[in-house]
């Protein structure tokens, strides 16, 4: 037996506001930061559990002290009780109603326990000497059932109906776990697309991009019609005909003016727009994604809770479902938005803008190729070439693919040195600083 000694929390944030790296719409001046917890107990094997929650700056304190509020559910606690018991695990947070009533399932509360669920989850897999994305593939049908609250699901995914989507997947588990183990998983960048870039970074880096192997480019779009014209124009003469180009408004518009701005786009043969407006608006992405069709509507990064999904899909609000690894309650609560996706016949192509994220979210997309949908077509992962040097377990990219991690873990832990090196100390080379300048 062994006893959780610790909750540690950290706020580590990274300047990238300097070169601009992230910038779009609405967010024109982003440092890339975590909210970063680590696991430890008193076990002889020493493993610990780490997980964090993205933001992009002046606010990351807040979301650390959120994880800190935490720490009376894990510390003294017997490890193996909790770790055999994961959905009982994650509903326990879930469901201590002092900290629900700050939600309820939504917010910061709702990121820190998933910080903290993701970091138990890391502690887990480690000790069973498997990455994340293998153990939850491995899992009986059943077992992963349990893994999901079905609160406020069941009238469109009851138990039962996951349990079916999850058996019909479970012929070929085998057979996709090693497709994957050779051939990885198919991934898009958005590393030529930050609306701060001058046109010529976009039409160099969105010509590396194809010289690496992607076959699909996003571009940060909304901040001024024509300039968007112009670049699209740019990278699709940079690209040729035959790369996807998706296109993200990070919430920038109004339903009108969605409808209208995208029109001036669509010659580009635009595939999608992500987040075209509010993300908790479930009526206007309907309302849009009709007047845009045939351009997919993308969106799910900012979406509070699997309650919202729901609802998305329900009125048929988007076409592609766009999970994060550190948006929603953890693994368990995107393991029930995966089988909302799988339910409604969706595809999943997961946010992986920020420091850490395609490290953490490249497990779910092949836990749902190898247990959930059975397929990766028409399904992407995000790729952005951003601080991933700062990770025990960095994501390896080949041939615009990634490459599938065989550490045990999340893939979230951060290397010591960086963490202490980015421990968050004010200055003015953050844009939430530079008044001190």
């Amino acid at each position: 037996m062994s006893t959780i000694l610790a909750l540690e929390t950290s706020d580590v944030r990274f300047p990238t506001s300097t070169s601009l790296d992230g910038s779009d719409a609405m967010n024109l001046d982003p440092d890339y930061s975590a909210a970063y917890v680590r696991i430890v107990t008193d076990a002889e094997d020493g493993l610990e559990g780490h997980g964090f929650v993205f933001t992009i700056g002046r606010g990351n304190d807040v979301q650390v002290a959120a994880i800190q509020a935490l720490a009376h559910h894990v510390v003294g606690r017997n490890a193996e009780e909790l770790l055999a018991h994961m959905g009982a695990t994650s509903r326990e947070f879930l469901w201590d109603s002092q900290l629900r009533w700050l939600g309820p399932e939504k917010g910061v509360m709702h990121m820190a326990i998933g910080a903290v669920v993701n970091a138990l989850w890391d502690l887990k897999a480690k000790r069973a000497g498997l990455p994340v994305w293998q153990l939850l593939g491995r899992m009986s049908p059943a077992e992963i059932v349990e893994l999901v609250d079905f609160r406020y699901l069941e009238d469109v995914l009851t138990p039962e109906q996951a349990l079916d989507i999850l058996e019909a997947a479970v012929p070929g588990r085998a057979e996709r776990e090693a497709q994957l183990l050779q051939t990885g998983y198919p991934g898009y960048t958005t590393t030529p697309g930050w609306l701060g870039y001058s046109d010529e970074k976009l039409v160099r880096l969105a010509k590396e991009a194809v010289a690496d192997g992607f076959g699909m480019i996003k571009l940060k779009v909304g901040g001024n019609l024509q300039d968007d014209i112009r670049r699209l124009r740019l990278a699709r003469e940079a690209v040729g005909p035959d790369i996807l180009i998706g296109t993200d408004a990070n919430q920038r518009w109004g339903v009108t003016e969605a409808i209208e701005w995208m029109s001036h786009l669509a010659e580009f043969d635009v595939t999608w727009i992500e987040e075209p407006t509010s993300p908790d608006d479930v009526l206007a992405h309907a309302a849009i994604a009709r007047g845009v069709a045939p351009i997919r509507v993308a969106t799910g990064e900012h979406m509070a809770n699997r309650v919202m999904f729901k609802q998305f899909l329900q009125a048929d609000a988007l076409q592609v479902l766009q999970i994060d690894a550190s948006r929603v309650a953890g693994i368990n609560e995107n393991i029930a938005i995966l089988l909302l996706a799988a339910r409604f016949g969706v595809p999943v192509c997961p946010h992986a803008g920020g420091v850490g994220l395609c490290e953490a979210v490249q497990h779910l997309s092949m836990f749902d190729f190898v247990a959930v949908s059975g397929t990766t077509d028409g399904r992407v992962i995000e790729f952005v070439d951003h601080l991933h040097e700062h990770f025990v377990t960095p994501v390896v990219m080949e041939s615009g693919r990634y490459q599938t991690p065989t550490a045990p873990g999340n893939g979230m832990e951060m290397l010591p040195a960086s963490r202490a090196q980015y421990a968050y100390v004010p200055a003015p080379e953050f844009a939430s600083d530079a008044a001190l300048a």
